[in-house]
């Protein structure tokens, strides 16, 4: 999904189909968007601590709580449909101690509990949060890993060894990263501006980031604000790298085989740090596309 710099227009680009999609929405006039999930948009309204849900597909939205959002990130666990559905942003209040504030559909209010923690990790827009396994993980621009665990109602720091690609481009612009969960497993995939993405999934038990060859049939759909995994994605965007970024007038969206070491389209190497990371998000598509035909 793509959002214009101006006016009510947006953009929806189908990859298996390399089409794109027109559709008009004035409910979205003057927000920005936050994070996507089955289906489901979050967005705030800059200037403002107005922040809901939105379906695109539906056009239902759902109004929440006020918020002021300062450089953080705001995630969910589920579709705000659900009652297991659990919003989660975390923030620095000083070089040690955290704010995580939580909140549910329906609620008045979000509930916000500080923590201590003698690891550093520093909260922006250009961190990473996937909810795996009961859990919010949060990887940070330093590579810390913070887990906000709801049931216990923790923020745990661990000390997980950045990886090697990180730790040599660690001082350069250039780098980007994009975070995904699937079956229970974390993904993600570091890219800098003078070499290939690369791919590693967590081993929280070991404390490691192990490195992958392949993603084995999984395609990892990867834009900057959330990312998603998928395992039944066939012909050529299977076990790829799939960013929200279209070239060739609309017929292909950048992608990146670990398979064959390369970009399609080839011969180029993409600085991903260059891009707005509000302009585009990849959000699941609807059962019936032909949805977008009747309005």
């Amino acid at each position: 999904m793509f959002f214009p710099k101006y006016g009510e227009m947006y953009e929806f680009y189908d990859p298996s189909q390399h089409k794109t999609y027109r559709v008009e929405m004035p409910q979205l006039r003057g927000s920005r968007v936050c994070y996507a999930k089955d289906g489901w948009l979050l967005l705030c309204k800059p200037g403002t601590e107005d922040i809901f849900f939105f379906c695109p597909y539906t056009r239902e939205m759902i109004e929440l709580p006020k918020l002021q959002l300062a450089n953080q990130i705001v995630a969910f666990s589920a579709a705000p449909t659900c009652p297991n559905c659990l919003l989660f942003t975390v923030k620095n209040v000083t070089g040690s101690i955290m704010s995580v504030s939580t909140c549910r559909p329906g609620k008045t209010q979000w509930s916000t509990v500080n923590y201590e923690s003698h690891l550093t990790f520093y909260s922006n827009f250009w961190n990473n949060i996937v909810f795996c396994n009961g859990c919010f993980f949060c990887l940070s621009c330093s590579c810390a890993l913070g887990v906000y665990d709801p049931e216990k109602i923790t923020w745990t720091v661990f000390l997980v060894r950045p990886p090697g690609c990180i730790r040599f481009f660690s001082h350069s612009s250039w780098q980007a990263k994009f975070m995904a969960e699937y079956d229970g497993d974390i993904f993600v995939v570091y890219t800098c501006a003078v070499v290939s993405p690369v791919i590693y999934k967590l081993n929280l038990t070991d404390g490691v980031w192990v490195k992958m060859e392949s993603l084995g049939g999984i395609t990892l759909f990867a834009s900057c604000l959330s990312s998603h995994a998928m395992a039944d994605i066939l012909g050529k965007m299977r076990s790829n790298i799939c960013f929200s970024k279209v070239l060739l007038y609309g017929k292909r969206c950048v992608t990146y085989s670990p398979d064959a070491g390369r970009y399609y389209p080839q011969n180029q190497l993409y600085d991903w740090d260059e891009q707005d990371p509000f302009e585009s998000i990849w959000i699941e598509s609807p059962e019936d596309p032909s949805i977008f035909l009747q309005r």
